[in-house]
C-alpha cells in the first residue's frame, strides 16, 4: 500500500489595508530609513487598524479566500488549526473564533503556539492527521496581530513588526509529494531573550504592569540574531544532509522572514543562491506565525510540482525546526 503523505493543494493570504513605511516610522520613534533598511531589510509592513479587529479577522478572510479558490465549501473541511503568539482572547482559541467566522461547523479546531516557529510545527501536526488515514481536508492558519504587543516608544523592536493571515490547505496523496521530513528542537533557557514579561499567569495584568509598559515584545537583539542564524542553519542543513539533498536539489529555501541578515546567512551556509530563497521581508516585515505561508503564497506562480523546498523557522522560547515540503501542484491557470 502506499504511503499517505499531506500535500499542500491551496494557499490564500490576507493582509490589511494600511502600510506603515519607515518614513513614517521616523516620526514616530528616534530612527531613520537608512538605519531601518541597513538593519533589517524592511521598508514597509501591514497594520491591522479599527476598533475591535483582531488576529481572526484577517485568519478569517485568508480562510474565505482559500476555500474560495480550491472549490470546496467549509463544512467539508475536518480539522482547523490556528498558528498564532496574538490570539483574539487568552480563550475561546482563536481557531474556534475563525471557524465560526467562515462556517466551519464539521472540524474540531485549537491553536498552537511555538512563536515564530509556530506554522511549521502546526503544519507537522496537521500532516500527522492526514497521514493517519483520519482526515482529508485540513486547513492551517498563521495569522498574528502583531501590532497589538508591540511597543511603538521602542525603535529596537517596532521597526520589525506586522500584521497578516495565511491559510494552507492540506490534503492526502500517495504521489511523491508533500511533506516529506522535519526536524524540530526547543531550548527553554532561550526565554531570558525573547518573551513578554507580563500577563501570564506568572505576572497577571495589574496596573503596575501596564505602567511599566511589560505587556510588550521583550527581544534582546544580539542574543536571539546569535542564536537564530546559528540554529536556523544547522537545521536545514541536517535536513538536508539527512535526505541526500544538495544545493542543486532545492528549488527554494522558505526562510522566517525576521531580519534579512539572518535570511542570507542561512542561504550561505546552504550554499544556495539569492534565486534560491524565497524573501518578502522588505514589504510585509516579520508577521511572525504568517512569514512561511505569506512566502509561498507570493511565489506561488513560481512553484512548480515536484519542487524541493526547505521550510525554515526560528522563534522565542527558543524554538526552531525545518520541513523539507515536495511542492504538490503547478501555477494555477
Amino acid at each position: 500500500m502506499s504511503k499517505i503523505r499531506a500535500a499542500i493543494t491551496a494557499i490564500e493570504s490576507h493582509l490589511p489595508d494600511y502600510v506603515l513605511t519607515n518614513d513614517i516610522l521616523e516620526q514616530m520613534v528616534d530612527t531613520s530609513e537608512e538605519w531601518i533598511t541597513t538593519r533589517t531589510g524592511i521598508k514597509t509592513r501591514h497594520i491591522l487598524r479599527g476598533e475591535g479587529k483582531g488576529t481572526s479577522d484577517m485568519g478569517a478572510e485568508a480562510v474565505k479566500g482559500l476555500l474560495e479558490k480550491r472549490g470546496i465549501k467549509p463544512e467539508e473541511v475536518d480539522l482547523f488549526l490556528c498558528s498564532t503568539v496574538t490570539p483574539d482572547m487568552k480563550f475561546p482559541a482563536t481557531a474556534n473564533i475563525i471557524s465560526d467566522k467562515t462556517g466551519i461547523k464539521n472540524a474540531f479546531s485549537y491553536d498552537i503556539n511555538a512563536a515564530c516557529s509556530g506554522f511549521l510545527y502546526t503544519l507537522v501536526t496537521a500532516a500527522m492527521f492526514i497521514e493517519s488515514g483520519k482526515y482529508r481536508k485540513v486547513v492551517v492558519v498563521g495569522a498574528d496581530k502583531m501590532s497589538s504587543i508591540i511597543d511603538y516608544t521602542d525603535r529596537q523592536t517596532c521597526v520589525l513588526f506586522g500584521d497578516g493571515a495565511s491559510a494552507v490547505l492540506l490534503e492526502p496523496t500517495t504521489e511523491d509529494v508533500g511533506v516529506m521530513d522535519h526536524i524540530f528542537q526547543s531550548d527553554g533557557s532561550g526565554m531570558i531573550h525573547l518573551h513578554m514579561k507580563a500577563g501570564g499567569s506568572v505576572k497577571p495584568p495589574s496596573h503596575e504592569t501596564v505602567d511599566a509598559r511589560e505587556h510588550y515584545v521583550y527581544q534582546e537583539g544580539k542574543a536571539v540574531f546569535k542564536f537564530a542564524v546559528a540554529n536556523m542553519a544547522d537545521v536545514s542543513v541536517d535536513i538536508m544532509k539527512r535526505n541526500n539533498l544538495s544545493s542543486d536539489d532545492i528549488s527554494f529555501l522558505v526562510p522566517h522572514q525576521a531580519n534579512m541578515r539572518i535570511i542570507e546567512a542561512v542561504g550561505k551556509r546552504m550554499c544556495l543562491d539569492k534565486s534560491q530563497i524565497m524573501i518578502n521581508i522588505q514589504r510585509y516585515g516579520n508577521t511572525t506565525n504568517a512569514t512561511i505561508p505569506l512566502c509561498l503564497w507570493d511565489y506561488e506562480n513560481q512553484l512548480k510540482k515536484g519542487d524541493n523546498l526547505i521550510l525554515s523557522a526560528f522563534g522565542g522560547g527558543f524554538t526552531w525546526g525545518a520541513i523539507w515540503l515536495k511542492w504538490a501542484y503547478d501555477p494555477p491557470a
